[in-house]
């Protein structure tokens, strides 16, 4: 039987997560389950994961709450709204524009979720001891750790992994950035997200590189997200002209999801509402940017984390995409450029706008 002051606790939580800027919570039980573990070492197995080692290096604390902490009992699966006001497909008819990912448009969201994630770790360790439950040891975790947010979501109810593989939301759509707190108080779980996709395959045919082998499967080597912000080296030519205009992330396979429309913007965290420079930048000023001007322009967004070497060789792949030949120009000054992927990046976008003559 839960104890009532327990379960008054978890409400009173709930409340609060909702105070500080939480747009979903809910509970779910700390212990592993095989199966996710299951799908993580498969894909990892395949090689899905492309670069990303730290996936792979810590796979074994990855596998489930209590493996990487054995202690922790509950899990306080936690959601904020980023849902987009603007249309995120509308800069695909404007070569001239870089596309950003809607989530790097604002505030850096590691913080910003952080925050709210200690604020309300702190208040649950106050509140439990008020309520003679003890002092529970507590954990907050956004994406910088080896947790695994979305299945951990979805196991709390906020919604299911969709065929996509991110977390949908009945109420907010594809659009939630993901926390945890993991706690060594026993609470009552919430019921799990029911899978509702259904028949829609919207997502898969959406992804320009045909990233998804299956649905709920992403292979991460053909991501646009991945190619853009996680890996390093040149991306492979069959996959340049397929980049379009994204210069930072994708949102095509999210922002063609149907349950977007119970998505409503006014109910985002104005801590993400879009930085005016990065809704729609002009591709020849980010190709001019040296890495101090780099640094000073993505301040305070995630973006910075790239840095300017990776940015200017997605630009240029940008760039060779668009078929402007005003951008010819500026490529041309990238052709010298001391790093060999930007170097090479320039010579490609620049025999892609200027051909040479049969």
């Amino acid at each position: 039987m839960v104890n009532p002051g327990v379960t008054r606790l978890v409400d009173r939580l709930k409340a609060e997560a909702a105070r500080l800027g939480f747009a979903a919570c809910g509970i779910a039980p700390a212990a592993d389950d095989p199966l996710r573990a299951g799908r993580l070492h498969q894909w990892l197995g395949e090689g899905a994961h492309g670069s990303m080692d730290w996936m792979e290096t810590r796979a074994g604390q990855r596998q489930g709450p209590q493996s990487l902490w054995p202690e922790a009992r509950s899990v306080i699966a936690l959601g904020m709204s980023y849902a987009p006001a603007a249309d995120p497909l509308a800069l695909a008819g404007a070569p001239g524009r870089g596309r950003i990912s809607v989530y790097a448009q604002g505030a850096d969201y590691h913080d910003t979720v952080k925050r709210a994630l200690k604020a309300l770790a702190r208040w649950l360790v106050a509140e439990a001891g008020k309520g003679g439950l003890g002092e529970p040891q507590v954990k907050v975790f956004v994406d910088t750790a080896p947790v695994m947010e979305k299945p951990l979501g979805e196991a709390a109810g906020l919604g299911w992994q969709g065929k996509h593989t991110n977390l949908v939301s009945r109420s907010h759509g594809s659009w939630l950035f993901l926390g945890a707190i993991l706690t060594t108080l026993d609470l009552p779980s919430d019921a799990p997200g029911e899978d509702r996709c259904g028949s829609c395959r919207a997502c898969q045919d959406a992804c320009p590189t045909q990233a998804f082998p299956a649905p709920y499967r992403l292979d991460a080597r053909r991501c646009i997200s991945y190619l853009t912000i996680e890996h390093k080296g040149p991306v492979a030519e069959h996959l340049r002209a397929a980049l379009g205009n994204r210069i930072y992330g994708c949102d095509d396979c999210l922002a063609v999801c149907p349950w977007n429309k119970f998505a409503v913007a006014a109910g985002a965290n104005r801590a993400f509402l879009p930085r005016a420079e990065l809704t729609a930048p002009k591709l020849a000023e980010l190709l001019a940017l040296d890495d101090a001007t780099f640094r000073k322009v993505f301040a305070g967004s995630p973006i910075k984390r790239i840095g300017r070497n990776r940015m200017a060789r997605n630009c240029l792949y940008a760039a060779g995409n668009s078929g402007d030949a005003a951008l010819e120009a500026p490529v041309r000054v990238l052709l010298g450029d001391p790093d060999p992927v930007v170097a090479d990046a320039a010579e490609w976008a620049l025999a892609r706008l200027s051909p040479p003559a049969p």
